[in-house]
């Protein structure tokens, strides 16, 4: 019963906080805000009341049953006494269990609906405090907690910290840093007149509405290129406390619908909800110093004040435990930085020091959750600081025991222990989970209450989803508790086992010596194989939930995890752990333990670089789009493993099994059943990607070199552009050919692309050619926006093997380039030269008008409308790409959280130019038959200048352009394009779609006429 309340009221909760955020259900004042706390410490009340009531049914259960057997076997009284007796017995306490169920149907479902009304309070309570406009203000910025990330220019890397901004004031006009620091003068000030005259709640009564508002929000701070400024800079030096004034730009939180434009899936939204972010605030000016928090809080004197003290001093700690590992970091090198970086993640939780590629490599093994601080560190801590006080007492006041049992001061030590390391690594989930749990089972052995572990994990996980709902947003929640859950069954039922083949002695020979060896063997073999099949069964149990949280999970995981959990857990976190000990009294000492920790993490990265790259071992990422329908059917596959055995038979799990392989195999295969155009995101609005799935059927196999395509079951093609325009100056992309490579990489792999047939850059690139100056001062390959493109297809003809590559423009350069960054990735990967140099790069085709490609029987074509790089002008040389097709073709917007649901692009419908197919309505979601029976054609358009379609349409008429034997005309472009209304008539267009989803303003007047 406890399982099924606990996982129904958690169900519940993620339910109420779907629907409520999915709807924007609107605040009710009728919901008391200010209980939400008060409510959880309700609802525990009533689970202890369930709690004690069905205990007490079970006992009396037990007891009547005792007394029944007890009865039958020793009792001297008459059958008919007897008889009568159980009957009068019986009929007496048949109400009061009718009452005890009732009581405990009527405690449940005040549970459930309890739980269903603190998630409505939650969202309720977040709905009221969150930033609902951008704005710029100027404010006082409280700092909690440490950064996320230090700001770094060399390496590009941001400032991102959680803050709490108050005394907020519209921004009228642009401020100074003096200005700012004029404005903490005049606080101060106003502090003091408040204290002097006793008036401080008057004063603050008089003050606008927004001074007294207070959002939580996470301050951003990237690099510019070419601004150095040191206020930005001196971020880095901000500890958890400390308090300035700052102008900041204020904006909303971007709603989970927003985050289908993610290239990679990951929803920000959700990520700082379930960090009770209010909304994000970007840093404009900052005053030239801070002050402390103690500074502005002499009147805060509850226990709340001293609670936020308390978790400000530990935070400091931390703080200055990460600039102890940051001095002389320009000094050293990337892998010493690493090494150190998650040396200190190891420690503290704090990974701002870890960059992207170290990042990417844990991923990529599959053991990126070794990088948080997880319930081993909190337990290794707490059994080493109660082992030493519990050594101390021994020695020196051994007469302690009289008054306080042994295991009750290693308890108090551990939970203490417990505690303040898990406040110190910033109280994540893992963290809490541990310190929470020890204190449970010791209140459960002091006590003396029949609750098993797994009992108290599930109350765990219920008590943290009441007094935070959107914990059950974090990932951390999920993995935490089931991985324990898993753990703790898997134990349980492998010890018995390991019992049971060493129990019988007669076994093996009686020699003594002979006889420990043979023990000695047998136990390292059990425990080896113990461990792999714990790794095996954490792996395949975790699969389905890491594949929903995350689109994607390592293969090398199953792996690396099998030396790579023990190295960490016995060598390096105690390790870690002892000289964060010394730390607190002999420094150098825990220097020299932090150098040898280092050395060893530093060959661990070799050794993953090294087997990662291994050529056979290339395919480590596993790309299978999971919804909520696979994960039930992996739940009802391991129920038979998960109940206890011989309750349910094993093989039921064969059905739920095969359906859920026939459901992922036929989920693949319907990615590649109908043409389909996905419009891929890149984070970039001015970058472009689109990737053409095209099935071949087997009708249309023809020919030699076709066999291998109809072994592939479909072609594809991918589209690349960059729309900036020439005449407009805007922002220089952020994206680098590594980030936008690993981006599309991920994207083609989740549509089950592991080939492709070809690959067009649309738009030139400056870095390619002659005609136009280049800057190359250095030796060091460093692609600048123009090369972004080129390059990304170096890395992904690495990855993907691709038989075409068309590049609009000259590509005068590209040898010259493809050698540099060559050399450039074969020394940035020293341990896998080989692998680097055995690959070999594709040579680009200049894309020219009228260049084409088809399949052999003509079902699919290519052709490059425009392109002419031989004249001396490169605003002409972009290359817009006509697709026709005899079957329709799906243009959708790729969902990186759930490929198979992505949806309709959206689009202008062209009304003033009739479709082809005649007497049908116009429909956006589906082809009539009619219009299905004749060929369709996409215009992929990438201009970057006008003079583009201005040729086009001079060419267009001087030769006459049919485009009457097609049913269907859509055009894809970006809204910045250049496309005028003679030319979507000329070209009979039906139907625009945008990549920014912003409208085309030929479209606009064209439909407006």
């Amino acid at each position: 019963m406890y399982w099924l309340l606990g996982s129904l009221m958690i169900i519940v909760m993620m339910g109420v906080l779907a629907v409520a955020d999915s709807l924007a259900i609107p605040i009710n004042s009728s919901i008391e805000l200010h209980n939400a706390n008060s409510w959880p410490l309700l609802l525990l009340i009533i689970a202890i009341v369930l709690m004690a009531i069905n205990q007490r049914q079970t006992l009396s259960t037990k007891s009547v049953n005792v007394q029944k057997f007890s009865s039958k076997h020793h009792s001297s009284q008459p059958f008919f006494s007897q008889d009568t007796s159980k009957y009068f017995s019986s009929s007496s306490k048949f109400p009061i269990r009718i009452v005890n169920y009732l009581l405990i149907m009527i405690l449940a479902m005040g549970l459930v609906m309890g739980s269903a009304l603190q998630a409505l309070m939650g969202y309720q309570q977040a709905e009221a405090t969150k930033i609902t406009e951008s704005m710029r203000v100027q404010a006082l910025v409280t700092i909690e907690g440490i950064s996320d990330s230090v700001y770094d220019g060399v390496t590009n890397s941001g400032y991102r910290q959680v803050a709490t901004v108050s005394h907020i004031s519209p921004l009228i006009s642009e401020l100074t840093a003096q200005e700012l620091d004029s404005a903490k003068v005049n606080y101060f000030t106003s502090i003091e007149d408040s204290l002097s005259n006793n008036n401080l709640f008057d004063d603050t009564s008089n003050e606008s509405s927004d001074s007294n508002i207070e959002y939580r929000v996470l301050l951003n701070a990237y690099p510019k290129k070419g601004s150095k400024s040191a206020q930005v800079a001196d971020l880095n030096q901000l500890r958890p406390g400390d308090q300035l004034f700052m102008t900041l730009t204020l904006a909303p939180l971007a709603t989970s619908e927003q985050a289908l434009n993610n290239p990679s899936g990951f929803d920000s939204y959700r990520w700082l909800r379930g960090r009770n972010i209010d909304g994000v605030a970007n840093i404009v000016t900052t005053s030239t110093s801070s002050f402390a928090l103690d500074e502005s809080s002499a009147l805060e004197t509850d226990s709340r004040s001293y609670l936020k003290r308390f978790r400000t001093r530990i935070d400091q700690g931390r703080w200055q435990l990460r600039q102890h590992f940051y001095r002389e970091w320009a000094g050293q090198t990337t892998a010493m930085q690493q090494a150190k970086a998650v040396t200190l993640s190891l420690l503290t939780g704090d990974r701002s020091l870890i960059n992207r590629d170290t990042k990417d490599l844990y991923q990529l093994a599959g053991i990126s959750h070794l990088l948080a601080i997880s319930g081993t560190h909190v337990l290794f801590l707490a059994i080493m600081l109660a082992g030493a006080v519990v050594f101390l007492l021994n020695r020196l006041y051994p007469a302690l025991y009289r008054h306080i049992p042994r295991w009750q001061v290693r308890w108090w030590v551990m939970i203490s222990a417990a505690f303040i390391y898990a406040l110190f690594t910033g109280f994540d989930v893992p963290a809490a989970r541990t310190a929470w749990m020890l204190l449970a089972i010791g209140l459960v052995r002091l006590t003396l209450l029949p609750i098993s572990t797994m009992r108290v994990l599930l109350a765990l996980a219920v008590l943290m989803a009441w007094f935070d709902p959107y914990v059950l947003w974090q990932a951390g929640y999920w993995l935490s508790f089931v991985a324990v859950a898993l753990l703790l069954k898997y134990d349980s039922a492998s010890q018995s086992q390991n019992n049971s083949v060493l129990s019988p002695s007669a076994r093996y020979p009686s020699h003594r010596d002979v006889h420990r060896s043979r023990i000695l063997l047998i136990k390292v073999w059990l425990t080896g194989k113990r461990v792999f099949k714990l790794q095996f069964w954490l792996f395949i149990s975790l699969l389905p939930i890491t594949l929903l949280l995350f689109g994607k999970a390592s293969l090398w995981g199953l792996v690396i995890n099998l030396f790579a959990i023990g190295l960490f857990g016995w060598v390096i976190v105690p390790l870690n752990l002892l000289a964060g000990l010394c730390y607190l009294l002999w420094p150098a000492l825990a220097d020299s333990i932090w150098v040898l920790v280092s050395a060893i993490i530093g060959n661990l990265h070799d050794l993953i670089t090294w087997l990662t790259s291994l050529p056979a071992l290339s395919e480590a990422w596993l790309y299978t789009p999971v919804n909520m329908a696979i994960l039930l059917m992996v739940l009802l596959a391991m129920l038979p493993w998960l109940l206890p055995r011989g309750l349910i038979s094993r093989w039921l799990a064969l059905p739920p099994l095969t359906l859920l392989m026939m459901t992922v195999y036929a989920n693949q295969q319907s990615l590649a059943t109908s043409p389909t155009l996905y419009i891929l995101p890149t984070g970039d609005r001015y970058i472009s990607a689109a990737v053409l799935q095209y099935p071949i059927m087997d009708n249309e196999v023809g020919g030699k070199d076709n066999k291998a395509q109809s072994a592939k079951g479909s072609v594809s093609w991918l589209f690349l552009a960059d729309h900036r325009p020439s005449a407009t100056r805007t922002m220089p992309s952020t994206l680098t050919a590594e980030k936008l490579s690993a981006i599309l990489e991920q994207q083609l792999r989740t549509l089950s692309i592991k080939r492709l047939e070809g690959l067009v850059v649309q738009t030139s690139s400056a870095g390619l050619t002659d005609t136009l100056t280049t800057n190359d001062a250095s030796n060091t390959f460093k692609p600048n926006a123009s090369e972004l493109l080129p390059m990304t297809v170096a890395r992904i003809s690495q990855r993907l093997p691709t038989s075409q590559y068309w590049q609009a423009g000259r590509s005068d350069r590209w040898f010259e380039r493809e050698k540099l960054y060559k050399e450039t990735s074969e020394s940035n990967n020293a341990n896998n030269a080989a692998h680097v140099t055995t690959k070999t790069y594709i040579s680009p085709k200049s894309c020219e008008q009228n260049d084409s490609w088809q399949l052999p029987n003509g079902g699919l074509s290519l052709q490059a409308m425009t392109g002419w790089s031989k004249i001396d002008d490169a605003s002409v040389w972009d290359c817009i790409i006509a697709i026709d097709s005899r079957l329709p073709i799906q243009v959708l917007q790729y969902n990186a959280a759930d490929p198979l649901n992505s949806p309709l692009a959206i689009s202008q419908l062209l009304t003033a130019i009739p479709s082809t197919a005649k007497n049908t309505q116009p429909n956006n979601q589906e082809l009539t038959m009619q219009a299905q029976s004749l060929p369709s054609r996409i215009v992929v358009d990438a201009d970057t200048h006008q003079r583009v379609w201005q040729l086009w349409s001079l060419l267009c008429q001087a030769e006459p352009f049919d485009n009457s034997a097609y049913s269907h005309h859509t055009w894809l472009g970006h809204s910045a394009s250049h496309l005028a209304t003679d030319d979507i008539k000329r070209q009979r267009i039906n139907e625009v779609i945008t990549y920014d989803d912003n409208a085309l303003e030929a479209a606009l007047s064209l439909n407006a006429h």
